[in-house]
């Protein structure tokens, strides 16, 4: 299916990147898969298949690139959001997750999954990437009070916007779709097994996800999509799906946390002292707003352990980048003597 750029997302933030030239030259497109070793762009022409160099830089689905005469990368256009994350285990690298994204569900489902801190983790991640977050929790008609669980997130903050929903039922799911318009680019973002591809699925009218029934035990979803991707969805707009994800480590994301907890954020600012840590300090607003019921302890002791964990995270990724340009300039060092010796003899 060939699609206009306008279709695919195109506006004048990524037009202005280009010069006239540049314009005339190069083909615009937008990646739409990513996988381990490819990447699927999208032009106005229809779909490329891009092998992964090492001479590219790092990129995710939503990015927008530009491609020479014969289909080849030339340069990515700068991004007007980014999604990333702390790689999963103890490996010490960045995941990029999605680029250029206009709203993101955050999906969690209303079974034991529920989880309110992980729900606050991926609203801090939406903030940091400075992109509207909208939480969807599925699994609605396996609920008795959907209710009860939509004013509890609601709590976190008066002006987000949640949703319950069917992801089994089109006329539930529809209310989605204000989100969809034309050109809008859309992310879900959530754990394994929560309904991410059955909500997918209905939004799309048609089963392009797979799905698995959740497990009885646990009430856990198996996880199914395993690569990251663009869809189109009947309302104009564009639905990009992520793999469900196990964890989800935050790094460099200060601003995004103090979004996602701007009550605590600005209980703060009241506080005696300005390094107030929240404690046992005298004149601590944030503690006397838990005393008086109007914050909950779990609140501000997750808030604690995200910017934590944001900065350990955050500052061992500092490290490796910086032992990563000392070894790059070692090696540039070592081939620049090796030619020289090669001409001297």
């Amino acid at each position: 299916m060939t699609l206009s750029l306008d279709q695919l997302g195109w506006s004048p933030f990524f037009q202005q990147q280009l010069s006239l030239e540049e314009w005339d030259t190069y083909e615009v497109g937008r990646v739409v898969e990513h996988h381990r070793s490819s990447i699927v762009v999208k032009t106005k022409q229809g779909d490329n298949t891009l092998p992964l160099a090492t001479s590219m830089p790092l990129l995710t689905v939503g990015d927008w690139i530009l491609l020479d005469s014969d289909g080849r990368f030339h340069r990515a256009l700068d991004r007007l959001s980014l999604f990333s994350r702390k790689a999963a285990g103890s490996k010490l690298a960045q995941q990029l997750i999605a680029a250029n994204i206009d709203t993101v569900f955050v999906v969690c489902s209303l079974n034991d999954g529920f989880n309110l801190n992980r729900i606050e983790r991926y609203l801090a991640l939406a903030g940091d990437a400075g992109v509207e977050p909208v939480v969807v929790l599925t699994k609605s008609d396996c609920c008795d009070d959907p209710q009860a669980f939509v004013h509890q997130v609601q709590s976190l903050d008066p002006l987000l916007r949640v949703e319950a929903v069917n992801a089994l039922s089109p006329a539930s799911s529809r209310i989605l779709t204000s989100w969809c318009g034309t050109g809008k680019t859309v992310a879900f973002l959530g754990s394994s097994g929560v309904g991410k591809s059955t909500l997918i699925n209905t939004l799309l009218g048609q089963a392009t996800q797979a799905t698995s029934a959740i497990r009885d035990d646990d009430s856990k979803g198996r996880h199914t999509t395993t690569a990251r991707s663009l869809h189109i969805l009947p309302a104009g707009g564009i639905l990009l799906d992520t793999p469900g994800m196990r964890e989800l480590q935050l790094a460099d994301c200060e601003q995004g946390i103090n979004e996602a907890f701007s009550d605590i954020s600005d209980l703060s600012a009241e506080c005696r002292f300005t390094d107030c840590q929240h404690q046992n300090e005298p004149g601590c607003a944030v503690r006397a707003a838990i005393e008086s019921g109007r914050l909950d302890e779990r609140r501000l002791q997750n808030y604690h352990k995200l910017m934590r964990e944001q900065a350990l995270n955050g500052a061992s990724l500092a490290e490796k980048r910086a032992r990563d340009r000392s070894l790059g300039r070692y090696y540039r060092v070592v081939l620049a003597e090796t030619k020289q010796r090669k001409r001297g003899g």
